[in-house]
């Protein structure tokens, strides 16, 4: 295996023992986001209220609204008709959130389906400004660090007891106004010295809203805790009996992931996997941003045939005690080269021949001259020895050509 391989597995190793031994010791965290999600298990989720809605509104069929807008739901169930119209269901419209997410044309269709003798059940903790300036009511907030707030319902012969809930939303939303004249107040929230009203029912023409402010009664934290589920029970006792209509559509923002990672991030065990990859990818790229690349095998040039034969024959000549053909040949071999490189004329060497060398070489144009000298000496047929001859000559040209 190679060596760099093996010391990428041994930093993933020791990378992933230390995740492990850091989160070995610690306790997932609580998540007390209020979601009002029917998905979430956390306190603040109606994972459990979800579960158990058929049991506290028995006989009444359930139909979850979650995939368009109240506005689409209720316009698509209406019929009209020369007089009047009318709608194709019959009941209540219901939704718990944290906060109103309803849109104001979806208000006015909730209007609408109210006025056919239909009703619809609220519990958030503010409401539509539209929905509000119709029913002539107005909100109050106190800003103040509630955790537990304490409620019970107006109606002793149906509850007598009181609720405290805890609530992490450091605010307490009340109605500060109410059309007393028209409007019924189901319920209170506060202590013995200032009480405030917290669900009230309202007529609009031939049905009714219902408006609660306590939605955290219906989350898991507080539906398990003690006799809490009770509250719950009572308050949706409320409701009229027929089939209901929840809505369950962007609750506090809620949306669902479009990230193709959404269910491997959702899991730990699954995320931790994701993050271990990429460490080790970011790992790799790190010790590998030099640029690798293979060893370039040496090749040797080829042989240079013509300059061993020509060698070869030198060495015959030599041999045979010929120096002046070698001469003649090394002469004939200097000029001829002149001829191919800086395409001199050497039919005459002369002072123009040197100077015209000289300036397309850059030779030395003493050594040129010498050069020159001993060719035409030679070539004059005045020969001292002609094994010395030849050795200066060749050195004349080796310096010329080298």
């Amino acid at each position: 295996m190679n060596k760099s391989i093996k010391i990428y597995i041994a930093i993933l190793v020791f990378v992933f023992a230390m995740i492990l031994i850091a989160s070995s010791g610690q306790r997932k965290p609580i998540d007390w986001r209020p979601t009002y999600s029917v998905n979430d298990k956390i306190p603040y989720g109606l994972y459990i209220f979800d579960k158990e809605i058929n049991n506290i509104l028995k006989n009444q069929k359930i139909e979850r609204v979650s995939a368009v807008t109240p506005y689409e739901f209720l316009d698509s169930k209406y019929v009209p008709d020369t007089v009047v119209g009318k709608y194709k269901i019959k009941g209540t419209f219901f939704s718990i959130a944290e906060n109103n997410e309803i849109d104001d044309q979806s208000i006015k269709e909730l209007f609408y389906f109210v006025s056919h003798g239909n009703s619809v059940f609220l519990s958030m903790k503010n409401f539509p400004q539209t929905l509000m300036d119709s029913l002539k009511i107005e909100l109050n907030t106190d800003f103040q660090a509630v955790e537990n707030s304490t409620v019970w319902l107006a109606n002793k012969k149906l509850d007598n007891k009181k609720y405290r809930f805890k609530d992490d939303s450091g605010v307490e939303n009340y109605f500060a106004k109410i059309d007393t004249a028209s409007t019924t107040v189901l319920g209170y929230q506060g202590n013995e010295k200032q009480k405030h009203v917290n669900f009230i029912k309202v007529p609009y023409a031939n049905g009714y809203f219902y408006l609660h402010m306590q939605p955290v009664a219906f989350t898991n934290y507080n539906l398990l805790k003690a006799d809490h589920y009770q509250y719950a029970e009572k308050v949706l006792s409320y409701v009229p009996k027929g089939d209901i209509y929840w809505y369950t559509k962007g609750q506090n923002n809620e949306s669902i992931s479009d990230s193709p990672l959404r269910y491997i991030l959702s899991q730990p065990a699954l995320k931790w996997a994701w993050y271990l990859f990429i460490i080790g990818i970011l790992i790799f790229i790190l010790f590998n941003v030099k640029r690798k690349q293979r060893i370039v095998p040496i090749l040797k040039p080829l042989p240079n045939l013509t300059v061993d034969f020509t060698k070869t024959i030198g060495n015959l000549y030599y041999q045979e005690g010929d120096h002046g053909n070698i001469i003649d040949k090394k002469i004939i071999y200097f000029l001829e080269r002149m001829r191919n490189e800086y395409l001199l004329d050497t039919t005459k060497l002369d002072e123009d021949f040197i100077k015209k060398l000289q300036h397309k070489s850059g030779k030395n144009e003493d050594d040129i001259r010498d050069l020159v000298f001993l060719i035409n000496e030679h070539r004059k047929s005045y020969h001292g020895s002609l094994e010395e001859d030849l050795i200066r000559i060749n050195n004349a040209i080796e310096k010329v050509l080298h």
